[in-house]
């Protein structure tokens, strides 16, 4: 296993759990959006983000919910680069994630603004040229399975064995990304992306399976619908659910959290890591 992340030269060690804190520059995500378009929104965000104890900042330019708006790649790569520019600019040596499915992109802020970390929703499927481009960049690279696409994804979902096809896909993925010489690759289940709350439950459940792939494990989870809908609540309402459920992620053994509410997320890794040395 994998037990550090290399960022443009800094380090970020995985043997204790990673908060990655999300950071929505658009105008119609799920649960933030248009919260932080202009600059002002933003740079306070961004500082919010690393005083509550994130490790890296996830910069998302393209709602992925389903049923969103398009965005053209020119207005995404304007967006991201705005923003990740701002978390250069007060925070040089925090390691910064892009959240993108465009290989296009990925290359542009690469050459612009330096290392990132690649966060693709659609694990190389709806752009052929993403392996090679995070290969030849060499930077690393978050794998995350998804049926279908975010427009369709949730339009009866269907697996004869979710956990057995998700591992699968992701194995498949990982071979292929090997043979090009790469292995900086970090798992992600793609919880809410093309499964119905019951294969969310169970993916949650055998996370263990997913640990055997010998890659560091992403969960995120955040506010999203296999919370609220189950408890019968909205986005803005489901923060308990969603650390319940982060908690139980680390207990069962993510590497990284990706949320929205860092300092909660913080604390659940503090008391699970004392809990641990406890044991």
């Amino acid at each position: 296993m994998v037990k550090y992340i290399e960022v443009g030269g800094e380090r970020v060690s995985l043997e204790r759990p990673v908060v990655m804190g999300i950071l929505n520059v658009t105008p119609d995500s799920f649960y933030d959006g248009g919260r932080y378009t202009s600059e002002l929104k933003i740079i306070e965000r961004i500082h919010e983000i690393v005083e509550q104890g994130a490790g890296i900042i996830d910069v998302g330019a393209y709602s992925t919910r389903p049923g969103a708006e398009f965005v053209d790649e020119r207005e995404e790569l304007s967006r991201l680069s705005f923003a990740v520019e701002l978390v250069r600019k007060y925070y040089p040596h925090l390691p910064v994630s892009i959240d993108t499915f465009r290989a296009n992109v990925a290359r542009e802020i690469r050459h612009c603004l330096g290392d990132v970390i690649v966060n693709d929703i659609s694990g190389g499927t709806m752009d052929e040229k993403m392996f090679e481009t995070v290969a030849e960049m060499n930077v690393p690279y978050i794998l995350m399975h998804i049926q279908g696409t975010p427009r369709d994804m949730q339009v009866n979902p269907h697996y004869e064995d979710v956990v057995g096809e998700v591992r699968q896909f992701l194995a498949e993925r990982i071979a292929r990304l090997n043979a090009l010489g790469f292995n900086k690759i970090i798992i992600d289940q793609g919880f809410g992306f093309g499964k119905t709350l019951e294969h969310n439950y169970r993916l949650m459940e055998r996370i263990g399976d997913f640990l055997t792939l010998d890659y560091p494990l992403l969960v995120g989870i955040s506010r999203k619908t296999m919370i609220w809908k189950l408890l019968g609540c909205t986005p803005k309402d489901a923060l308990n659910g969603t650390m319940v459920l982060n908690t139980i992620a680390l207990l069962k053994g993510a590497h990284i959290l990706r949320v929205h509410d860092v300092r909660e997320a913080v604390e659940a890794v503090k008391i699970v890591e004392e809990l641990k040395r406890n044991s």
